[in-house]
């Protein structure tokens, strides 16, 4: 008899190895490498013999469509997250860290669609069925019509979920706690969430009913598994957020039904998750209009524009090599905008620490934030406030160049509507709106940038030589 040959797979990033070692040559984590019974997966098995394939029927795109294709939630940051709600038949797999509040907006979505006469399933793998009561009474959704269980097997689920009318949505909180009777292997171990992921988008497809997944992170951030799980699942959201803040950001990062990079903005309080209708008030709420170093960004996340002010402080050193500290932002852009500023404006930052942060644990993530940044870091050097009244936004190139964005006119509308009567643009913009009336410069060179702030002090200089 032949023997069964075992692999060791990485629990980190699903690489497979020939036998064990302390170390994985994939990701280069220590410890992660686990041993796993290859025939213990679906569709595996000692003398498995591989059955005749059946046809299928083949149909075309044209066609009625019996149900309404999405089920809207009432809670408008969530179906904006979503792109307009959860679609029938979809798997949506959320991420977060913990406590960051995944359980609890689930909750309130759940309670949600369950007044609105929807069957809602909620199964619980990580608290007993008493802890989640308590949460539910906490948020006003106890008397709701949410049908709830705590269990872990995903045959049992499945037979669970399968009984009776058809849910319209199916809450599986969390994915890292599920086990299969296919799998030979512990609950949370690549091959076991592989293979209920596997089963519960197996069984949205069939029945056409919403499945959200909720998912552990790592602690860089990334979705705890195999990397596998992000391309089967139809929408993959993060919950992002700061401790040390009360708002959230749910995040899409994939959307096979709506646009990605689109945002729901939510602030934590004691009764649960509230929505924020307009962030742009919330990230601006606490701004210093007389201080250098302050300036304020107009962005676009997914559809939605969003003003947020990018802080600076530039600061004479006594270290060898200046620190360079970033909260919000890639330090990898905040280095090369520092080469730009000196290579090409001569504004000497070699011998000053610089720190930088977005305004309220925000976090930007487009090119068009260069030229508030370089304003910030060029007000913070002189010790001149910028502007009140006045937005930047422009991605600035190695030459010096200020380059187009997309989107001006959504971001100029924004900032009008905040009370922002000027702006600093980049030249050339395609969607500029009609009416500018002054109030919007265009600028083509960031040399220009930085002698419109330093105005009538001409070169800038460091601190300890004016």
């Amino acid at each position: 008899m032949a023997k069964v040959r075992t692999q060791f797979i990485c629990q980190n990033c699903g690489t497979v190895h020939s036998r064990w070692a302390g170390k994985c040559d994939g990701c280069g984590e220590w410890n992660t490498i686990v041993e796993e019974d290859p025939m213990g997966g679906i569709g595996s098995g000692p003398g498995k013999v591989p059955k005749k394939g059946r046809a299928v029927t083949l149909t075309s795109l044209s066609g009625e469509i019996e149900e309404a294709p999405r089920i809207h939630t009432g809670i408008s940051e969530l179906d904006r997250a979503t792109g307009g709600g959860f679609v029938r038949g979809s798997a949506v797999l959320i991420g977060g860290d913990p406590g960051i509040g995944k359980s609890t907006l689930l909750m309130q979505a759940a309670a949600a669609l369950s007044r609105r006469g929807h069957r809602i399933i909620y199964v619980s793998g990580e608290e007993a069925v008493a802890q989640v009561r308590l949460r539910a009474q906490r948020l006003d959704a106890a008397s709701t019509d949410v049908l709830l269980a705590a269990e872990t097997n995903v045959e049992d689920i499945l037979a669970t979920i399968g009984e009776g009318k058809r849910p319209d949505l199916v809450i599986i909180d969390s994915i890292q706690t599920l086990w299969s009777d296919t799998a030979d292997s512990a609950p949370g171990t690549v091959t076991q969430v592989r293979t209920g992921v596997q089963a519960m988008i197996r069984f949205a497809k069939q029945t056409g009913a919403a499945m959200v997944l909720v998912g552990h992170v790592t602690k860089e951030g990334q979705i705890a598994g195999p990397r596998v799980v992000e391309h089967m699942v139809d929408a993959v959201l993060y919950f992002e957020g700061d401790r040390g803040h009360h708002y959230r950001i749910l995040r899409t990062v994939k959307n096979r039904f709506g646009p990605t990079d689109e945002i729901g903005v939510f602030e934590m309080s004691d009764r649960g998750l509230r929505e924020v209708s307009n962030p742009s008030e919330l990230f601006l709420g606490e701004r210093n209009e007389k201080a250098p170093g302050a300036a304020v960004f107009a962005g676009i996340e997914g559809t939605r524009p969003v003003l947020v002010e990018v802080q600076a402080l530039v600061a004479p050193t006594s270290l060898g090599t200046p620190r360079r500290a970033v909260v919000g932002w890639d330090s990898s852009r905040l280095a090369m905008i520092l080469a730009v500023l000196e290579a090409h404006c001569g504004v000497r930052l070699g011998q000053h620490d610089v720190y930088l942060n977005v305004a309220g644990g925000y976090r930007i993530g487009e090119p068009a934030a260069d030229m508030a940044v370089a304003s910030a870091l060029v007000s913070s050097l002189a010790g001149l406030a910028l502007p009140a009244d006045c937005v930047y936004f422009g991605e600035v190139s190695l030459s010096g160049a200020i380059r187009p964005v997309a989107h001006t006119a959504q971001r100029l509308k924004e900032a009008e509507k905040l009370g922002f009567s000027a702006a600093i643009l980049p030249a050339g913009s395609a969607d500029m709106p009609k009416g500018n009336g002054g109030r919007w410069t265009e600028i083509d060179s960031l040399p220009d940038l930085v002698a419109r702030i330093a105005g009538s002090r001409g070169a800038l200089r460091p601190a300890e030589d004016d």
